[in-house]
């Protein structure tokens, strides 16, 4: 059997010319025929591949190692199922705003529309969930339209988010001509940032500066801005929310920092700005009844994160960190109004709250079925873990537990979209990319086997990352909707399997805990010989924050049910 020869001067040889170049040294990919020409040049440009055993581990792989290095991710993954795997990494990058580049590869041009095998028009199924999606099939215009994915992908001049090419196996062997292959393909392209109007960010400051009670809320945008937002923070005197996707942007020790006083502090501000956050189902949609009479103040750098759910008395369109600069030096020496003695007093009981929060988590009562309490466990992990450690959360229910219970300086989790299974794949990709950090899955054991296969990749890599599954045998956010809302439990047990003795027959050190006075030894043993497991034992009874608050069963006009039920009385 003859099989085609791959030249430099092929276009699969192009395109990892190009991502060496952009500075991609590492490709998340599971391997297959349609992208094999891509595959072996990559490898052969010294550029790293992860090669995976699920494609949308592939996906979501890259999403981590974009989110924690401000680089392009990119999956590669081959055509038909491989594309069709790889779409629920997508819908989360594309909902996250994470800049992934995601190739693949089609049947050849001769063989396409007659049945070839998985022959798909895949750019009909990804469109609606990125930003480009193209076939490229002429291999002069690879490198022009590799510069427009990736420019598409960072949100050069536009929202970030996954972008997808894919090319004929017999385009990827093609020759292309070195009359097209400029230069200016190669060079990496700086992320200009965007001014904002002065008559807008004028309107912001007359509104802040004169605000009583201000609150700052941060989301994914507000990334890369810490420093103008801390100044921001100190001389406005206003109190600060982070939300999962911009958790660690501003230190707990701050005083602005209220976290645990958050629904308090949401219905008693009288001007909220945001500052690169939606106003999702995570912040009551904006909704009066929550926020009451307080007015909005939108910052952000795309216009989705700009006027959904409620418009702002004033709306500054433009990079985070030129328009807190911009309202600051507008702002000059003039003395804001803040209630300084409500803010202190917010500190304050934020952090009594916070305290007791912690002593409640380290003497949390064992079930009624001797097994230990979520909490329990995330209080071992809170102190054995560094300050500057890179925390994953993961799950239904004990995702509730861990985002609350976890502090964390770099934090990820599933996202506004709750894509669980998120976690062994976000936590192998940012210990590969922080071999440094001390990186951490906090996950439910419904959640991890998701993508259980993973410590597969983990193992084979050397990817020094610690996985903690809370194993309480049960979707338990469901069982506790099925019981109070129907009375009876209809398929959401899972039984204690014994994930220890998964990982270790992959190779993978770990160890199965059942009682919490192992917990330290066991911790410490794991973090000393990651890649790691931890199989904990915990009880299926406790209820989460979550769990008590309402979602799982999904109110009509609210995500939680107290908010729920402020909504239909404020419309009545």
């Amino acid at each position: 059997m003859t099989t085609p020869q791959i030249s430099p001067g092929s276009a699969a040889a192009l395109i990892a010319k190009f991502l060496k170049a952009r500075g991609v040294n590492r490709v998340f990919a599971l391997c297959g025929g349609h992208i094999m020409p891509i595959w072996m040049q990559i490898d052969a440009h010294g550029i790293q591949i992860v090669d995976v055993r699920d494609e949308r581990a592939a996906v979501y792989m890259a999403h981590a190692h974009s989110e924690l290095t401000g680089q392009i991710g990119v999956a590669l993954v081959t055509a038909g199922p491989g594309v069709t795997n790889a779409m629920t990494g997508i819908a989360n990058a594309h909902t996250a705003r994470a800049s992934v580049l995601i190739l693949s590869g089609t049947p050849p041009q001769a063989q396409e529309n007659r049945g070839a095998l998985q022959d798909m028009s895949h750019v009909e199924f990804v469109k609606p969930l990125t930003r480009y999606a193209r076939t490229v099939r002429n291999p002069d215009l690879v490198l022009q339209e590799l510069d427009e994915a990736v420019s598409r992908a960072l949100g050069h001049g536009s929202e970030p988010g996954p972008a997808y090419l894919d090319f004929p196996v017999d385009t990827l062997r093609a020759r292309v001509s070195p009359a097209v292959q400029l230069n200016e393909f190669f060079q990496m392209r700086a992320q200009q940032k965007i001014l904002p109007e002065l008559a807008a960010a004028q309107a912001a400051m007359e509104i802040l500066w004169q605000a009583k009670r201000p609150l700052i809320i941060s989301g994914r945008g507000a990334r890369g801005a810490q420093e103008p937002l801390m100044k921001f923070l100190d001389k406005l005197g206003a109190v600060y929310l982070d939300t999962g996707e911009s958790r660690g942007l501003v230190p707990e020790n701050h005083p602005s920092v209220v976290a645990a006083m958050r629904g308090s502090v949401m219905s008693q501000a009288d001007v909220v700005v945001t500052l690169g956050r939606k106003l999702d189902f995570q912040l009551a949609y904006g909704s009066p009844a929550v926020f009451g009479d307080a007015k909005f103040v939108r910052v952000a750098d795309c216009t989705s994160e700009l006027r959904d759910n409620r418009r702002g008395a004033a709306e500054v369109y433009g990079s985070i960190s030129c328009a807190l600069e911009t309202i600051l030096e507008l702002a000059g020496n003039r003395e804001p109004q803040v209630d300084r003695a409500w803010a202190a007093e917010i500190r304050k009981q934020h952090e009594q709250r916070a305290d007791k929060l912690l002593t409640s988590m380290q003497q949390a009562p064992p079930g009624s079925d001797g097994l230990m309490h979520p909490n329990k466990l995330l209080a071992a992990l809170r102190t054995a873990l560094p300050e500057d450690a890179v925390v994953v959360a993961d799950g239904g229910d004990f995702l509730s537990f861990a985002r609350v219970g976890l502090p964390a300086a770099t934090y990820l989790d599933p996202g506004s979209l709750g894509c669980i299974g998120v976690g062994t794949p976000f936590g192998i990709a940012a210990s590969l990319a922080l071999p440094e950090r001390t990186v951490v899955v906090a996950t439910g054991d419904g959640a991890f086997g998701f993508n259980a296969m993973e410590i597969d990749t983990a193992v084979r890599h050397k990817a020094p990352v610690l996985i903690v599954v809370a194993n309480n045998g049960a979707w338990a956010i469901e069982v506790r909707d099925q019981l109070e809302t129907h009375g009876r439990v209809v398929g959401t047990q899972l039984q204690f399997a014994d994930y220890a003795a998964m990982a270790r027959a992959f190779g993978m050190h770990a160890q199965r805990v059942t009682s919490s006075e192992d917990l330290p030894a066991a911790i410490q043993l794991a973090m000393a010989n990651r890649p790691a497991l931890l199989d904990v034992s915990v009880t299926p009874e406790a209820a989460s924050s979550d769990a008590k608050s309402g979602l799982a069963w999904v109110p009509d006009l609210q995500a939680l049910s107290a908010w729920d039920s402020a909504e239909k009385n404020w419309r009545v």
